[in-house]
């Protein structure tokens, strides 16, 4: 028998948010995580709002809807709030009912600017390695390293003379030397001119690197800075440092660390270096017997699962083109989205979290 299509809907439920997102579905083993993170930022959180006044949006819902934007690739904050207004799966994560009001997207934005920056970021960061180090997922021993381009949001034509001198020209920059000491970005003055390597384009861009420890593909520590011909080696050794790896410790990386500095340094703080060897027209600094080893191989066979961390946070963490200007900003966002990144990838390692109560 065919059911009439009656267009008058009705304007109650007695199903609760709750019940509508799947038991088995992956985002619940995401929200379980969360909340025991922002659970060990809750004295960070009161330190940075009056005990008097007007009620604000809770700091939880605030963070848990940015990473939601993350995780879901959601372009702009007004999108954002559109799902948010209709999308029960959005409203439950957050912690709204189905009644509960969507803030207006400059509020959220406003709000969400004031909480969030470079140390909450990098708080929250540390907590996700925490986590994983509690639960003992987390390697001690094998490490590998490796960084990438960000691409600023910045033209070509806003790097201009430092000191005004154009002449005349405008954005005309043909028959015109330009380098990082005499230019400078209008619109993102920490922004450095900087190519991958030979034959590709130069853009205006940050240096980002990763530290990974090999048992299961973790981001320990983080690092943003100017880019720079040598700001990946700089950036490997002062995440070492910020790790306290030392003593016993292997280091894999590409042929870009295979300098005759980086190797002595690995050494000085005793990291065996199974760096990719480059003997183009050069000798490698790393040891031919160390190179024979069966370690050596096994790190460079799994070094290469840190470009999924930098395939993941281009291509769905948003980070493929900044939206971001300033180096403290940047840093801000790249932490929060590779701390997004890590809660995936502890979602995906089984038989360790605990369901939410349903």
């Amino acid at each position: 028998m065919r059911s009439p299509d009656q267009q008058q809907l009705g304007m109650f439920s007695y199903v609760s948010v709750e019940q509508r997102v799947p038991a088995d579905h992956p985002i619940r083993k995401l929200r379980v995580l969360v909340d025991t993170i922002l659970a060990g930022l809750d004295a960070e959180f009161s330190s940075r709002y009056a005990k008097h006044g007007r009620p604000s949006i809770p700091p939880e819902r605030l963070l848990r809807a940015a990473l939601l934007q993350v995780v879901y690739s959601v372009r702009s904050e007004r999108l954002l709030m559109e799902q948010m207004d209709y999308n029960l799966l959005f409203r439950w994560f957050v912690g709204l009912n189905i009644d509960d009001p969507v803030w207006d997207h400059s509020t959220f934005s406003f709000n969400r600017d004031r909480l969030f920056d470079a140390e909450i970021a990098q708080h929250f960061f540390q907590h996700t390695v925490l986590l994983a180090r509690v639960n003992e997922l987390v390697s001690n021993e094998h490490f590998s390293v490796d960084g990438t381009l960000l691409e600023a949001w910045a033209s070509h034509k806003s790097f201009r003379p430092k000191d005004g001198d154009d002449d005349g020209r405008g954005d005309d920059f043909r028959g015109r030397p330009r380098s990082n000491d005499t230019h400078a970005s209008t619109t993102d003055p920490d922004a450095r001119l900087m190519r991958k390597g030979k034959g590709k384009e130069a853009m205006l861009s940050y240096q980002a690197s990763t530290l990974m420890e090999n048992r299961n593909g973790l981001i320990v520590p983080v690092d943003v800075c100017h880019a720079t011909g040598t700001s990946e080696r700089e950036a490997a050794l002062a995440m070492l440092v910020e790790a306290g790896i030392g003593n016993g410790a292997t280091l894999g990386a590409d042929k870009g660390y295979d300098t005759q500095d980086f190797v002595d340094s690995l050494k000085a703080r005793g990291v065996q270096p199974h760096i990719a060897r480059n003997t183009s027209g050069r000798r490698s600094a790393v040891d031919e017997h160390i190179a024979r080893s069966k370690g050596y191989a096994i790190s460079q066979q799994v070094r290469k699962r840190i470009e999924q961390g930098f395939g993941w946070a281009k291509t769905f963490g948003g980070l493929r083109k900044l939206r971001h200007v300033g180096l403290r900003r940047v840093r801000a966002f790249t932490t929060w989205t590779f701390a997004a990144y890590n809660l995936i990838r502890l979602g995906g390692i089984g038989g360790w979290w605990s369901p939410s109560p349903t």
